[in-house]
């Protein structure tokens, strides 16, 4: 199963729209484009291995898997990236704003449950994430 990512990019955070199979599935906000550097940026554009994970911190959530220089990088909720993210991606259903969105758990749910069918269907699954075709949201 290939997840897609098409994110624009602001100087308060990152945007995005998470598709499977090309039907649109949720948003997700991040913290801006930092050229990768640990804690304080979203990873970059690429494609990554997606495995479900399990912490008590966030309890059910996604790690992305191969990106370069970094660990640790979790699809998990959150609703404002710039309070309570470090680098990992949140799914929202709703944007409020740059970086920011609500119904962040329903959205990882949504999400989870097509991953989960995926691999009981032993698919492979991956996120490629892109920027959109706007000149202005592109990393710098």
């Amino acid at each position: 199963m290939e997840l897609v990512l098409e994110r624009a990019y602001f100087k308060e955070g990152t945007i995005g729209t998470l598709f499977c199979s090309q039907s649109f599935l949720c948003h997700t906000i991040e913290l801006p484009w930092k050229q990768n550097k640990r804690s304080i940026s979203c990873i970059p554009e690429g494609v990554y291995e997606v495995v479900p994970r399990y912490s008590p911190n966030h309890q059910h959530h996604l790690l992305l898997k191969g990106v370069e220089k970094r660990n640790l990088i979790l699809i998990h909720p959150a609703n404002d990236a710039l309070a309570e993210l470090e680098g990992c991606i949140a799914p929202v259903l709703v944007l409020t704003g740059i970086g920011k969105g609500t119904q962040s758990r329903p959205a990882l749910q949504k999400l989870l449950s097509l991953v989960h069918q995926a691999q009981d269907r032993k698919e492979s699954i991956s996120l490629t994430i892109k920027s959109v075709n706007h000149e202005h949201c592109r990393p710098l």
